[in-house]
């Protein structure tokens, strides 16, 4: 019976990021630290960041694979799934709707004036996010010097390989660094391959089933859950990949359209990724409106769903690999990196606002709202911790007598 109490509030924190959470993968790990770390403490900030770098290292959507993951180590496979539905589907629905309603009224000039204020929030989130990483794991020169060229590597460098290949670099180069590690007991790693047999058997089988068929369906799940293999990086990375497809090869949506949802996106909370959504309800539009709600969720079961195979193979043997010094050693590095993609995001994503006072001013106020969070929470500890009265608190900083 407990155990469901806290399975009911965990999926009910999860519904408030997908419906709060706005940003991409490092403005949601800002709201993970904020409710799952520090409200609830499902976990450490330690195991948070080290979890999300490990997110990062698998192709798909990092903060979908990150807050799917915490669902599994709390509940297992079933509130995984369940978790990454929750999270998902209010986004997929607004997604979907959205791409019903372009395709209804031909409305192609959409007005996003409102996402003015959204944008510069997220910044806000991105920026803490960064903070609260480097403060945690940047501990060392090393630490130190691979969080700066991870940060201008992933700055410059946009191509969706790099950011795989920098957290492999900087984990290699302090992995070297083992023998500084305590040694511990190790055990045998235990390889558990039915969800990447899952993952590869699904990708095959739809490949193959698509050729065969030519339903309009089964290719779309295909394509999507062929590009949700391939692509590292977030929701940004996947814009391209989705032009390229479905505007300049098949020819599914126009340019407009396909722009009109990549802007919609960005202001709508949850995954990035459900801009697939609206990519899937527009591709079969010919089909009637029944056909359009399919296909946008088909396309969502596409997308998300490799990504969650993979990292649902990965986390079952983590924690034994863990033992190894190497392995120890190298999240030295990965984590590092990790910090430094995210200080990194959080200057891209200033570049397009525009710099008055009133963005600046949000985003400083987001950053301080966080701050100041976490002071509340030292206060509370040391009062609890001595048995202070906030007066008598004052009093010893002070040096008066009580």
């Amino acid at each position: 019976m407990i155990k469901r109490i806290r399975y009911y509030i965990f999926l009910r924190d999860v519904l408030v990021m997908a419906v709060s959470a706005f940003g991409g993968a490092q403005a949601h790990f800002a709201m993970l630290i904020k409710i799952m770390v520090k409200k609830r403490g499902y976990l450490t900030e330690e195991e948070l960041i080290e979890l999300n770098a490990l997110c990062q290292i698998l192709p798909g959507p990092t903060s979908t694979q990150t807050i799917t993951a915490i669902g599994f180590r709390i509940g297992g496979a079933n509130l995984a799934y369940l978790t990454l539905l929750v999270w998902m589907l209010p986004a997929v629905a607004v997604m979907t709707t959205a791409a019903i309603l372009v395709d209804s009224y031909q409305t192609k000039n959409l007005s996003l004036e409102f996402t003015r204020f959204i944008q510069p929030m997220a910044v806000g989130f991105v920026s803490y996010g960064a903070y609260i990483i480097a403060s945690k794991v940047v501990t060392t020169r090393t630490a130190g010097g691979l969080m700066a060229l991870s940060a201008i590597v992933t700055y410059f460098i946009s191509k969706p390989i790099a950011l795989p290949l920098v957290l492999i670099f900087a984990g290699t180069l302090t992995a070297f660094k083992y023998k500084k590690q305590a040694p511990e007991e190790k055990q045998k790693v235990k390889i558990k391959w039915g969800n990447f047999t899952l993952w590869a058997l699904v990708l095959v089988t739809a490949a193959g089933l698509g050729a065969v068929t030519q339903d309009r369906f089964v290719l779309l799940f295909e394509n999507f859950y062929r590009n949700g293999s391939l692509i590292f990086g977030g929701g940004q990375v996947l814009i391209p990949f989705l032009h390229t497809e479905f505007v300049e090869f098949k020819g599914f949506l126009t340019s407009e359209e396909f722009l009109s949802g990549f802007a919609m996106v960005q202001a709508v909370p949850g995954p990035v990724f459900s801009v697939s959504s609206f990519v899937g309800a527009l591709s079969v539009r010919e089909m009637g409106l029944g056909a359009q709600i399919l296909g946008g969720f088909v396309a969502a079961c596409g997308i998300f769903l490799p990504g969650t195979f993979l990292i649902f193979f990965v986390i079952r043997f983590w924690d034994d690999l863990k033992r190894y010094r190497v392995v120890r050693a190298s999240l030295e590095g990965i984590n590092a990196a990790s910090a430094g993609m995210v200080a990194a995001a959080a200057f891209v994503l200033f570049q397009p606002i525009q710099n008055n006072v009133l963005n600046v001013s949000v985003i400083i106020q987001k950053f301080q709202t966080f701050g100041k969070l976490i002071l509340l929470k030292a206060y509370k500890f040391v009062i609890s911790k001595f048995r202070l009265t906030p007066v008598s608190l004052t009093s010893k900083v002070a040096g008066t007598p009580q």
